[in-house]
């Protein structure tokens, strides 16, 4: 048996069970699959922290298969065997799970306030860049926000390097101007400068004067 966590992702409950899903007699999900035109049985068994725990059996034996999971196991067979158990896994994150990268509290808070106000998702455009998103109108398809992964030391803010998350937004270039102060507001990371602004997703701003600024920025990109 072999465990399988999917970095930054998180099951969606819903989906898991559309998927095929089902309570095992212990009550945790679990997914029964044959690959290999039939000659495994692979076993999906959800634990409490997402990951899944997975067991491939040999369906002519009835004996668990670890040769998939052996680094140095080589042959055609093996590697086709290695194949389908990965399908079959990509298949259950592309299909069950959602991204989970911006874990601080605020930063969560704003993308459930963004989805309740205006019905958007996240979206993650960069495969280079995963922790990067943004949001967009549905309407006109521009951005209106972008949370971003940062090292301090990239926004020149004082103290030891850490990795905070950052809010993008749009702002009207007077109104930037008054602004921007080089602690709460700062000039915006990896956007141009003349329009956009970015924030830390500290609590140093509350969360009800972030929401007002969101709304500014959703009208500004009409």
């Amino acid at each position: 048996m072999a465990t399988v966590k999917f970095e930054n992702k998180r099951v969606n409950m819903s989906k898991l069970s559309q998927f095929g899903f089902e309570p095992n007699q212990g009550g945790r999900y679990q997914l029964r699959t044959l690959i290999m035109q039939g000659q495994f049985e692979l076993t999906l068994t959800l634990n409490v922290d997402d990951s899944l725990d997975t067991e491939l059996t040999d369906t002519s034996t009835g004996e668990a298969y670890v040769l998939h999971l052996a680094p140095r196991a080589q042959g055609q067979f093996v590697g086709q065997v290695v194949q389908a158990y990965q399908n079959v896994l990509h298949k259950v994150e592309q299909n069950c799970y959602e991204n989970d990268v911006f874990k601080a509290p605020q930063a969560r808070n704003l993308i459930t306030q963004i989805r309740n106000l205006y019905g958007d998702e996240l979206e993650f455009l960069w495969s280079k860049f995963p922790q990067n998103a943004v949001w967009r109108r549905s309407d006109t398809h521009k951005w209106y926000g972008a949370l971003l992964t940062v090292t301090t030391d990239k926004l020149a803010l004082p103290g030891a390097t850490h990795t905070v998350t950052v809010l993008d937004l749009r702002a009207r270039p007077d109104d930037l101007a008054m602004l921007i102060d080089g602690q709460h507001y700062l000039p915006g990371y990896h956007m141009n400068k003349k329009h956009w602004y970015s924030m830390v997703l500290d609590d140093t701003v509350p969360l009800t004067t972030i929401m007002e600024r969101v709304r500014d920025s959703y009208a500004l990109a009409k």
